[in-house]
Protein backbone atom coordinates (compact mmCIF):
# COMPACT_ATOMS: atom_id res chain seq x y z
CA UNK A 1 0.00 0.00 0.00
CA UNK A 2 1.02 3.60 -0.46
CA UNK A 3 0.06 6.92 1.10
CA UNK A 4 1.18 10.44 0.35
CA UNK A 5 3.02 12.28 3.10
CA UNK A 6 3.98 15.89 2.38
CA UNK A 7 3.51 15.15 -1.31
CA UNK A 8 5.85 12.14 -1.32
CA UNK A 9 4.86 8.51 -1.71
CA UNK A 10 5.35 6.23 1.33
CA UNK A 11 5.14 2.46 0.84
CA UNK A 12 4.16 -0.03 3.54
CA UNK A 13 2.67 -3.50 3.99
CA UNK A 14 -0.04 -4.39 6.50
CA UNK A 15 -0.89 -8.05 7.20
CA UNK A 16 -2.61 -10.08 9.90
CA UNK A 17 -4.71 -9.17 12.94
CA UNK A 18 -4.02 -8.58 16.61
CA UNK A 19 -1.42 -6.48 18.42
CA UNK A 20 0.38 -4.25 15.90
CA UNK A 21 4.07 -5.04 15.38
CA UNK A 22 5.92 -2.44 13.30
CA UNK A 23 9.10 -3.65 11.58
CA UNK A 24 11.58 -0.91 10.60
CA UNK A 25 14.51 -1.82 8.36
CA UNK A 26 18.05 -0.50 8.48
CA UNK A 27 20.27 1.60 6.21
CA UNK A 28 20.40 0.35 2.56
CA UNK A 29 17.55 -2.07 3.31
CA UNK A 30 13.80 -1.92 2.72
CA UNK A 31 10.68 -3.75 3.88
CA UNK A 32 11.54 -6.83 1.76
CA UNK A 33 14.14 -7.86 4.40
CA UNK A 34 11.29 -8.95 6.69
CA UNK A 35 9.68 -11.29 4.16
CA UNK A 36 10.81 -14.55 5.81
CA UNK A 37 10.61 -13.27 9.38
CA UNK A 38 7.04 -11.97 8.95
CA UNK A 39 5.73 -15.44 8.14
CA UNK A 40 6.26 -16.40 11.81
CA UNK A 41 4.10 -13.55 13.08
CA UNK A 42 1.20 -12.82 10.71
CA UNK A 43 -1.01 -15.60 12.11
CA UNK A 44 -1.01 -13.99 15.59
CA UNK A 45 -0.17 -10.33 15.09
CA UNK A 46 -0.89 -7.39 12.84
CA UNK A 47 2.43 -6.91 11.07
CA UNK A 48 3.30 -3.56 9.49
CA UNK A 49 6.54 -3.09 7.56
CA UNK A 50 7.42 0.34 6.18
CA UNK A 51 9.89 1.54 3.57
CA UNK A 52 11.66 4.41 5.32
CA UNK A 53 12.37 7.65 3.39
CA UNK A 54 14.74 7.24 0.46
CA UNK A 55 14.61 3.44 0.69
CA UNK A 56 12.56 0.86 -1.21
CA UNK A 57 9.46 2.39 -2.79
CA UNK A 58 9.34 5.43 -0.50
CA UNK A 59 10.58 8.68 -2.01
CA UNK A 60 13.13 11.18 -0.72
CA UNK A 61 12.10 14.18 1.38
CA UNK A 62 15.26 16.29 1.24
CA UNK A 63 19.05 16.33 1.53
CA UNK A 64 18.95 15.18 5.18
CA UNK A 65 16.56 12.55 6.48
CA UNK A 66 16.70 13.05 10.24
CA UNK A 67 15.55 10.23 12.49
CA UNK A 68 12.75 12.53 13.70
CA UNK A 69 11.54 13.09 10.14
CA UNK A 70 11.63 9.36 9.42
CA UNK A 71 9.66 8.79 12.64
CA UNK A 72 7.05 11.28 11.38
CA UNK A 73 6.63 9.12 8.27
CA UNK A 74 6.07 6.07 10.50
CA UNK A 75 3.56 8.11 12.51
CA UNK A 76 1.72 9.10 9.30
CA UNK A 77 1.36 5.45 8.28
CA UNK A 78 0.07 4.39 11.71
CA UNK A 79 -2.36 7.32 11.82
CA UNK A 80 -3.64 6.33 8.38
CA UNK A 81 -4.15 2.75 9.63
CA UNK A 82 -5.79 4.10 12.84
CA UNK A 83 -3.36 2.14 14.99
CA UNK A 84 -2.80 3.73 18.39
CA UNK A 85 -0.37 1.38 20.15
CA UNK A 86 2.36 -0.75 18.58
CA UNK A 87 5.40 -2.82 19.37
CA UNK A 88 8.38 -1.53 17.37
CA UNK A 89 11.17 -3.72 16.03
CA UNK A 90 13.96 -1.66 14.49
CA UNK A 91 17.04 -3.07 12.77
CA UNK A 92 20.10 -0.79 13.01
CA UNK A 93 18.91 2.57 11.57
CA UNK A 94 15.33 1.35 12.06
CA UNK A 95 16.10 1.22 15.78
CA UNK A 96 17.17 4.88 15.73
CA UNK A 97 13.87 5.73 14.04
CA UNK A 98 11.89 3.67 16.58
CA UNK A 99 13.63 5.55 19.42
CA UNK A 100 12.82 8.92 17.80
CA UNK A 101 9.17 7.81 17.48
CA UNK A 102 9.10 6.62 21.10
CA UNK A 103 10.54 9.90 22.38
CA UNK A 104 7.80 11.91 20.66
CA UNK A 105 4.93 9.43 21.15
CA UNK A 106 5.56 7.47 24.38
CA UNK A 107 1.86 6.63 24.80
CA UNK A 108 1.81 4.93 21.39
CA UNK A 109 4.54 2.43 22.24
CA UNK A 110 3.64 -0.97 23.65
CA UNK A 111 7.16 -2.42 23.38
CA UNK A 112 10.51 -1.63 21.78
CA UNK A 113 13.07 -4.00 20.29
CA UNK A 114 16.45 -2.69 19.15
CA UNK A 115 17.88 -5.27 16.75
CA UNK A 116 21.61 -4.72 16.16
CA UNK A 117 21.01 -1.10 17.08
CA UNK A 118 22.00 1.39 19.78
CA UNK A 119 20.35 4.13 21.81
CA UNK A 120 23.55 6.20 21.80
CA UNK A 121 24.50 8.97 19.38
CA UNK A 122 27.44 8.70 17.00
CA UNK A 123 30.87 9.25 18.51
CA UNK A 124 33.12 11.86 16.88
CA UNK A 125 34.99 9.04 15.17
CA UNK A 126 31.76 7.54 13.86
CA UNK A 127 30.68 10.95 12.53
CA UNK A 128 33.94 11.19 10.58
CA UNK A 129 33.29 7.71 9.20
CA UNK A 130 29.83 8.85 8.04
CA UNK A 131 31.46 11.77 6.20
CA UNK A 132 33.93 9.37 4.57
CA UNK A 133 31.03 7.12 3.59
CA UNK A 134 29.20 10.08 2.01
CA UNK A 135 32.31 10.84 -0.09
CA UNK A 136 32.65 7.17 -1.07
CA UNK A 137 28.96 6.98 -2.04
CA UNK A 138 29.24 10.08 -4.21
CA UNK A 139 32.38 8.70 -5.87
CA UNK A 140 30.95 5.24 -6.69
CA UNK A 141 27.73 4.30 -4.95
CA UNK A 142 27.47 0.81 -6.47
CA UNK A 143 30.90 -0.17 -5.21
CA UNK A 144 30.11 1.34 -1.79
CA UNK A 145 26.84 -0.62 -1.51
CA UNK A 146 28.39 -3.97 -2.46
CA UNK A 147 31.17 -3.57 0.09
CA UNK A 148 28.91 -2.15 2.82
CA UNK A 149 26.43 -5.06 2.69
CA UNK A 150 29.14 -7.74 2.75
CA UNK A 151 30.88 -6.09 5.69
CA UNK A 152 27.76 -6.31 7.87
CA UNK A 153 28.12 -10.09 8.08
CA UNK A 154 30.51 -12.02 10.27
CA UNK A 155 33.37 -13.09 7.90
CA UNK A 156 32.69 -16.82 8.26
CA UNK A 157 29.03 -16.26 7.29
CA UNK A 158 29.75 -14.51 3.99
CA UNK A 159 29.89 -17.81 2.09
CA UNK A 160 27.15 -19.51 4.13
CA UNK A 161 24.68 -16.72 3.33
CA UNK A 162 25.96 -15.93 -0.18
CA UNK A 163 22.46 -16.07 -1.71
CA UNK A 164 20.95 -13.84 0.98
CA UNK A 165 23.81 -11.34 0.55
CA UNK A 166 23.25 -11.33 -3.21
CA UNK A 167 19.55 -10.47 -2.69
CA UNK A 168 20.35 -7.79 -0.10
CA UNK A 169 22.80 -6.18 -2.55
CA UNK A 170 20.22 -6.32 -5.32
CA UNK A 171 17.69 -4.50 -3.12
CA UNK A 172 20.29 -2.04 -1.81
CA UNK A 173 21.41 -1.13 -5.34
CA UNK A 174 17.90 0.20 -5.94
CA UNK A 175 18.40 2.79 -3.19
CA UNK A 176 18.88 6.20 -4.85
CA UNK A 177 22.07 8.15 -4.18
CA UNK A 178 20.04 10.93 -2.55
CA UNK A 179 18.39 8.43 -0.18
CA UNK A 180 21.76 6.99 0.85
CA UNK A 181 23.35 10.39 1.53
CA UNK A 182 20.25 11.72 3.31
CA UNK A 183 20.21 8.72 5.68
CA UNK A 184 23.95 8.99 6.42
CA UNK A 185 23.55 12.71 7.17
CA UNK A 186 20.55 11.98 9.40
CA UNK A 187 22.23 9.20 11.36
CA UNK A 188 25.31 11.37 11.88
CA UNK A 189 23.35 14.10 13.69
CA UNK A 190 20.92 11.91 15.62
CA UNK A 191 20.36 12.56 19.33
CA UNK A 192 21.45 10.28 22.14
CA UNK A 193 18.32 8.57 23.46
CA UNK A 194 19.75 6.26 26.11
CA UNK A 195 17.57 7.99 28.70
CA UNK A 196 14.55 6.26 27.12
CA UNK A 197 15.95 2.88 28.11
CA UNK A 198 15.97 3.97 31.76
CA UNK A 199 12.73 5.90 32.17
CA UNK A 200 10.18 4.57 29.67
CA UNK A 201 7.40 2.34 31.07
CA UNK A 202 7.05 -0.15 28.18
CA UNK A 203 8.95 -3.43 27.72
CA UNK A 204 12.33 -3.15 25.96
CA UNK A 205 14.79 -5.59 24.47
CA UNK A 206 18.17 -5.19 22.76
CA UNK A 207 19.34 -8.00 20.49
CA UNK A 208 23.12 -8.00 20.27
CA UNK A 209 25.39 -9.76 17.77
CA UNK A 210 28.52 -10.82 19.66
CA UNK A 211 30.59 -10.47 16.46
CA UNK A 212 28.81 -7.36 15.16
CA UNK A 213 31.38 -5.47 13.03
CA UNK A 214 29.42 -2.21 13.29
CA UNK A 215 28.45 -1.92 16.97
CA UNK A 216 30.58 -2.42 20.05
CA UNK A 217 29.46 -5.44 22.08
CA UNK A 218 30.44 -4.04 25.50
CA UNK A 219 28.89 -0.66 24.67
CA UNK A 220 25.56 -2.36 23.93
CA UNK A 221 25.69 -4.49 27.08
CA UNK A 222 26.35 -1.36 29.12
CA UNK A 223 23.09 0.13 27.84
CA UNK A 224 21.12 -2.74 29.35
CA UNK A 225 22.55 -2.35 32.88
CA UNK A 226 20.61 -0.80 35.79
CA UNK A 227 17.38 -0.64 33.83
CA UNK A 228 14.64 -3.03 32.78
CA UNK A 229 16.01 -3.69 29.29
CA UNK A 230 16.28 -7.34 28.35
CA UNK A 231 19.55 -8.25 26.60
CA UNK A 232 19.64 -11.11 24.10
CA UNK A 233 23.07 -12.12 22.85
CA UNK A 234 23.40 -13.92 19.53
CA UNK A 235 26.56 -15.47 18.14
CA UNK A 236 27.10 -13.64 14.86
CA UNK A 237 27.22 -10.26 13.10
CA UNK A 238 25.09 -7.19 12.37
CA UNK A 239 22.48 -9.11 10.38
CA UNK A 240 20.86 -11.18 13.12
CA UNK A 241 17.59 -11.57 11.20
CA UNK A 242 19.61 -13.56 8.59
CA UNK A 243 22.62 -14.92 10.51
CA UNK A 244 20.65 -16.00 13.60
CA UNK A 245 17.11 -15.97 12.25
CA UNK A 246 15.77 -18.86 14.31
CA UNK A 247 16.99 -17.41 17.62
CA UNK A 248 15.84 -13.91 16.68
CA UNK A 249 12.32 -15.12 15.87
CA UNK A 250 12.15 -17.28 19.00
CA UNK A 251 13.19 -14.40 21.27
CA UNK A 252 10.85 -11.95 19.58
CA UNK A 253 7.88 -14.35 19.95
CA UNK A 254 8.66 -14.75 23.69
CA UNK A 255 8.93 -10.97 24.04
CA UNK A 256 5.60 -10.36 22.28
CA UNK A 257 3.81 -12.97 24.41
CA UNK A 258 5.04 -11.22 27.56
CA UNK A 259 3.46 -7.87 26.63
Amino acid sequence: MEILHKGTSVYFEDEGKGTAVVFLHGFLENSTIWKEVKSYFVSKYRVISIDLPGHGKTGCFGYVHTMEMMAEVVEAVLNYLKIRKSVFVGHSMGGYVALAFAEKNPDNVKGLVLLNSTSRADSEEKKKNRDRAIEAVKYNHKSFIRMAITNLFRPKNRKIFAEEIKELKKQALQTPLQGIVAALEGMKIRDDREVLLHFSPYRKMIIIGKKDPVLNYNDLLEQTRNNNVEAVELEDGHMSYVENQEEFVENLLIFLKSI
